[in-house]
């Protein structure tokens, strides 16, 4: 048994994985406002106690810990929404945790437990995307993932889709996740709808789907996700030349938007793939192990 940990923006998921990739037991907590405050100690507290709750119930022999943004040699270089630099979680934990841990890109390991389990499995090139705040990524070749130097590499949300466009938090400008992340399109349609910015994506999608084209905001809903797909694909072709995969894999929250973007999406791609004159389509898929894909990649060997 392996503890596969998830870290997210605001929340920690912690669950005990068999060797087939399931879940045995987990627990998840949303951190507070106040946790965030002082969120190195909400973290560790929160691991500490269950990963000892559960290594004692279990035999567990290792701990994996899927967390965004860029690690090296155990340090959490930056971590994106999480706002800590440099942070040195393994050597932390492991003093009061006595058991290997290891950690890797939150998008990387969901990335991994889908090629194992899920929407990737049996296919031998593949990329995948994690599309949420920002936009996450991995590719396979040979159903082996492609790797760059300490860094974990394959940053697609940082590729460049638009010259001079958006400034992004990289540094740079007309970012890919600054046109096609799950944040930017909520963003857009909650403005074009004049709506507040705490409208949830559970009520962006039933506005989306009850409106009919006699309704005033039906080509407003249009347009806002139109221009979305058009900037996904734009990224999403740029990968497809460079990696050649069979399949495009997807996964974050785009996957409650499936019935609304994922045809679409499809029917764009397709329609401009270079390889259409040899009738070779390309293979987009949701993902299917949903929030758990990176606690469980976070312990796929």
């Amino acid at each position: 048994m392996k503890i596969g940990i998830d870290i997210g923006g605001s929340h920690i998921s912690i669950g005990v994985i068999n060797n087939n990739g399931i879940i045995v037991e987990k627990v998840e907590k949303r951190l507070t406002q106040n946790e965030k405050r002082n969120i190195k100690k909400s973290i560790e507290d929160y691991i500490v106690e269950y990963a000892n709750i559960f290594i004692e119930k279990y035999k567990v022999n290792e701990i994996g810990i899927a967390i965004p943004g860029t690690q090296i040699d155990g340090v959490a270089i930056s971590t994106g929404n999480l706002g800590i630099k440099d942070y040195n979680i393994v050597e932390r934990l492991q003093n009061k945790i006595k058991l290997p841990i290891k950690i890797n890109n939150d998008a990387k390991c969901a990335a991994i437990a889908e090629n194992k389990y899920g929407c990737l499995k049996g296919y031998d090139r593949s990329i995948f995307l994690t599309l949420g705040t920002g936009i996450g990524g991995a590719a396979f070749l040979d159903n082996k993932l492609l790797k760059a130097g300490k860094r974990p590499g394959y940053e697609f949300g940082h590729m460049v889709i638009e010259r001079n466009g958006i400034p992004c938090m990289c540094g740079k400008k007309g970012c890919f996740e600054r046109y096609a992340s799950m944040k930017v399109f909520r963003d857009n349609l909650r403005k074009a709808l004049n709506l507040d910015e705490t409208t949830r994506s559970q009520d962006l999608l039933q506005i989306i789907q009850t409106t009919n084209e006699n309704d005033k905001n039906y080509k407003i809903i249009e347009n806002v996700i139109n221009e979305y797909i058009e900037n996904l694909s734009i990224g999403i072709m740029n990968l497809i030349e460079i990696f050649e995969p069979e399949i495009v894999g997807i996964g974050g929250s785009f996957s409650y938007f499936e019935e609304i973007f994922l045809e679409r999406l499809q029917n764009k791609i397709n329609a401009e793939n270079s390889r259409k004159s040899t009738r070779e389509k390309i293979i987009i898929k949701v993902a299917i192990l949903g929030n758990d894909a990176g606690m469980i990649g976070a312990v796929c060997d």
